[in-house]
């Protein structure tokens, strides 16, 4: 089991975004990380187990799985890992896993450099300052639709049977856009 040094700022950014992936991982090596970048679990999971890093920002959902495969791979090589998911599918049971498997944040999307920088240098115990702008109570009900949506693989009417709504309605939600 390797332990960082004073000196290590690796950085593993795990995200299937690449315009994203591009312009965080030019974000964080200008606040003096070294980076190293994957798009998938595979690809992260043998990132992490070649040379464990000291940081990790995973994406929860990528194309081939689930970051917290990524993040158990890591604790696996590297228990002193300061590792943050990322999520646009925010919810209580997914961010208590993700703790549980070692994370020490959890980030909803769309975070920026600076928030993802101060959950890794934030010191074990320190609390995260409360959200500037919280999302309204109509973006947490229509975060909930999509994400019960795509759990649902887009089937509306299945969709529509979880949630205990008619279909129509349902419809008419996902045809709008996104509340602020």
């Amino acid at each position: 089991m390797s332990s960082a040094s004073v000196e290590d700022f690796s950085l593993l950014i795990v995200e299937d975004d690449r315009p994203f992936l591009t312009r965080l991982a030019r974000a964080m090596e200008g606040r003096g990380y070294a980076v190293t970048t994957a798009e998938t679990v595979e690809e992260a999971v043998a990132v992490a187990r070649a040379a464990p890093p000291a940081y990790a920002v995973i994406d929860m959902r990528l194309s081939d799985g689930n970051g917290l495969d990524v993040v158990a791979a890591i604790r696996e090589k590297r228990e002193d890992s300061r590792v943050i998911i990322l999520t646009g599918y925010g919810n209580i049971a997914t961010a208590v896993t993700a703790v549980k498997l070692g994370a020490i944040d959890y980030l909803s999307k769309p975070a920026d450099a600076d928030e993802i920088h101060a959950a890794l240098t934030r010191m074990p115990g320190e609390l995260a300052p409360p959200p500037e702008n919280p999302m309204s109570a109509d973006r947490v009900r229509w975060e909930h639709i999509q994400r019960v949506y795509e759990m649902c693989d887009r089937n509306v009417s299945e969709t529509a049977r979880r949630l205990n709504m008619h279909r129509r309605t349902l419809q008419r939600i996902l045809a709008k856009r996104a509340p602020r």
